[in-house]
C-alpha cells in the first residue's frame, strides 16, 4: 500500500512539473534582455549581460494609435505582433501582444498559436470570432463581440476573427502568454506550404478531386501577420 501511495505521489509530481514547463519558463532573475548577436543557439534567446542593459531594451515606438493598411492582402486584415523579435526585453517574461486591424467584411483567417493562449479586446467595431476544440468533438464556439468585449481563445486551438460589417473597419488589440507565440494560418499552411503537400494527400483529406487541389494550391497565399 505504502509503494502504491508513494508511486501515486511521484506520477502526481511529474504531471505537476510537466505542466510547469509547458509554456514559457518563468524568469530566474529580473529580466534577461534578449542578446541579438549572440550566436549561440538555446530555447529562446540568450541574455545580454546586464551591465549593458538600457531602458531601450524595454521599449518600442510602435504606434499602435495608428490604423494599419488592410488592403494588401486578400483576407483584409494586419495583425503587427509586438513579441521578443521587436522588444528584446520581453524575452523570458511570457508575454506578447498584437494589434489587429480589419477591412469592412476582413477577416483574421483560422490559424493557431502553438505556443500561447490569446485575450482579445474589441477597441472599435465588431467582430465575429469562434474557436474549435480538438479531436473527436471539434465543438465549435463563436460569438459575436462589440466594442469593449473581451474573448479567450485557448493555446493551440484553431480560431478566427470576422468583421461583419460591410462599411465600417474593426480594431482589437490581442494579449498572448509567450514572448514568441507562432502563428500558422491552417490554409496557406496546407496549401501554401513550400515545397508542396502532395495533391494526392490533400485530395484525400478533404475528399476532393486533384483539380481542386492544384487550383487551391496555385493561389497566392498572403501572410497578414507583420
Amino acid at each position: 500500500m505504502a509503494s502504491s501511495s508513494c508511486f501515486l505521489l511521484i506520477a502526481l509530481v511529474a504531471l505537476a512539473s510537466w505542466q510547469a514547463i509547458a509554456s514559457d519558463p518563468s524568469p530566474l532573475q529580473d529580466f534577461c534582455v534578449a542578446d541579438n548577436s549572440s550566436h549561440v543557439l538555446v530555447n529562446g534567446f540568450v541574455c545580454k549581460d546586464p551591465k549593458d542593459v538600457k531602458a531601450e531594451d524595454f521599449f518600442l515606438a510602435a504606434k499602435l494609435n495608428m490604423p494599419r493598411d488592410t488592403k494588401i492582402n486578400k483576407a483584409g486584415s494586419n495583425v503587427t505582433l509586438i513579441n521578443v523579435m521587436r522588444i528584446p526585453g520581453l524575452n523570458t517574461l511570457g508575454i506578447s501582444l498584437a494589434r489587429i486591424d480589419y477591412a469592412p467584411l476582413g477577416e483574421n483567417p483560422p490559424h493557431t498559436h502553438p505556443r500561447a493562449t490569446e485575450i482579445l479586446t474589441v477597441l472599435e467595431g465588431t467582430l465575429y470570432v469562434g474557436f474549435v476544440t480538438s479531436n473527436p468533438e471539434n465543438k465549435f464556439l463563436s460569438k459575436v463581440l462589440n466594442k469593449g468585449d473581451v474573448f479567450v481563445f485557448p493555446e493551440g486551438l484553431i480560431h478566427f476573427q470576422f468583421n461583419p460589417n460591410p462599411y465600417k473597419p474593426a480594431v482589437a488589440i490581442a494579449a498572448l502568454s509567450s514572448q514568441n507565440p507562432g502563428a500558422i494560418t491552417i490554409a496557406n499552411a496546407v496549401f501554401g506550404s513550400k515545397p508542396a503537400i502532395s495533391d494526392d494527400v490533400l485530395a484525400k483529406a478533404f475528399q476532393v478531386d486533384k483539380k481542386t487541389v492544384d487550383w487551391l494550391q496555385a493561389q497566392f497565399w498572403a501572410n497578414n501577420h507583420n
